[in-house]
């Protein structure tokens, strides 16, 4: 087959291209970024890809509905590709891509697998038949797909400019649930999963009162450790070089999935030891006695796990959290909730709301003040200031926004230096 990527610079995009070319198919792409957007890309015989930043205005998706052309979004094609293998859907409001990034790491070094990560990594096994897949449940596009396994990491309420309240989203992912073909692994401690119903799970977490139970947490600079039971039995003990209570319950899922999978658990705990961390969630960079972190997180619950992670690793230096707001709708919805999450930290500063798809002017009044006026200690930041953070000495800088903070990482690295 012939397919053509319209937005193919996106990391979801690219990786799913990658996994395409790697089956054999011919692929091509266009973005702005690359500056090739043509009309002339547009051929009879291709199936057509697009971004869902794809406005109706370009101009190879004009000419593709001119040649009447099977246009698929990206959750469309992937989904057409999940009915190829047994795929293990790692979904949840927070953490699927470092879930889906650590499940890969063992699968592929045990038994093999497929993969779409959402940091932008995929990759094909010819001699697998699995495939780990991030299912997001953005306007329920994760309801496209064709799941065996199911994993939900928690359930919350986001995207509240699709989901019109919990009761909405709980349903969205009763709707994967009833989907999924074989064991759905949840986190049981969670009262909103709590409130699915399902036919065949196990269920993780704290509480004695799930099938797998972790228990005997240990956290210290170095990471942590703690046993896990499975139906009351004790399974092995487990260490992960990594802080944050956070990421053990990832890892508790993941272990839930191996050991449904037969795999071998000292192999496992081998490989968690060396288990890197996904594309932006809390990448470490250290200029003399500063730490800079930089960070996906923009639910309250992320910011929350972000700095308790970063006091778990440095407890003996203050923590500076630099939050850039996404979306409009998010943020009038959740200001104090972030707000609450931010007083963690020593000291905050924030910077403008990003809209990404949303106008401003729908959304009067609404603005970083909102978080601002919550806190005691917070200051408005831009890219022009940020040498206020050079009053920071021996401190960790946390930048957290789900959008590209790099131009803003760089300058600040360089004034360090």
């Amino acid at each position: 087959m012939s397919y053509h990527f319209i937005g193919i610079a996106g990391a979801g995009m690219s990786a799913l291209a990658t996994i395409l070319k790697e089956q054999g198919h011919h692929v091509t792409g266009s973005d702005r970024i690359l500056n090739n957007i043509d009309v002339a890309n547009i051929n009879p015989d291709q199936i057509i890809v697009k971004s869902a930043a794809i406005p109706e205005s370009n101009v190879e998706l004009l000419k593709a509905k001119e040649l009447n052309l099977e246009i698929l979004t990206y959750p469309e094609m992937l989904g057409i590709i999940s009915k190829q293998f047994k795929t293990i859907a790692v979904s949840g409001c927070h953490g699927k891509t470092t879930t889906s990034s650590l499940i890969t790491h063992l699968l592929k070094n045990t038994i093999g697998t497929n993969y779409l990560v959402g940091d932008g990594t995929g990759g094909t096994d010819k001699n697998s038949d699995l495939f780990v897949i991030e299912a997001c449940e953005y306007r329920r596009h994760f309801l496209k797909y064709d799941p065996t396994f199911t994993i939900i990491t928690n359930i919350d309420l986001d995207h509240v400019d699709y989901y019109q309240d919990l009761d909405d989203i709980i349903d969205a992912y009763q709707s994967l649930v009833d989907n999924t073909k074989e064991t759905i692994i949840a986190y049981g401690d969670d009262p909103y999963v709590k409130r699915l119903k399902f036919k065949e799970v196990l269920l993780y977490g704290f509480e004695d009162t799930n099938d797998i139970v972790c228990k005997n947490l240990v956290q210290t600079k170095e990471g942590s450790s703690f046993d896990i039971y499975i139906k009351d039995e004790y399974y092995d003990n487990f260490f992960i070089p990594h802080p944050g209570k956070h990421l053990v319950l990832n890892t508790a899922s993941a272990i839930a999935l191996c050991h449904l999978l037969d795999i071998d658990v000292a192999k496992v705990k081998e490989l968690l030891k060396t288990a890197p961390r996904a594309a932006r969630r809390f990448n470490e960079t250290v200029i003399g006695e500063n730490i800079i972190i930089d960070d996906y997180a923009h639910h309250a619950p992320e910011i929350k796990y972000t700095i308790e992670a970063a006091r778990q690793k440095y407890p003996d230096k203050p923590v500076i959290a630099v939050f850039w707001p996404h979306t409009y709708s998010r943020t009038k919805m959740f200001y104090k909730e972030i707000a609450k999450a931010l007083k963690l930290a020593d000291t905050t500063y924030i910077f403008d709301i990003f809209p990404a798809r949303e106008r401003k002017e729908d959304y009067q009044g609404v603005t970083s003040d909102l978080i601002i006026k919550e806190l005691a200690d917070s200051k408005k930041i831009d890219f022009d200031t940020l040498n206020k953070l050079l009053d920071h000495k021996n401190s960790v800088i946390i930048f957290m926004s789900p959008r590209d903070t790099n131009e803003y990482l760089e300058k600040y690295i360089e004034m360090l230096k």
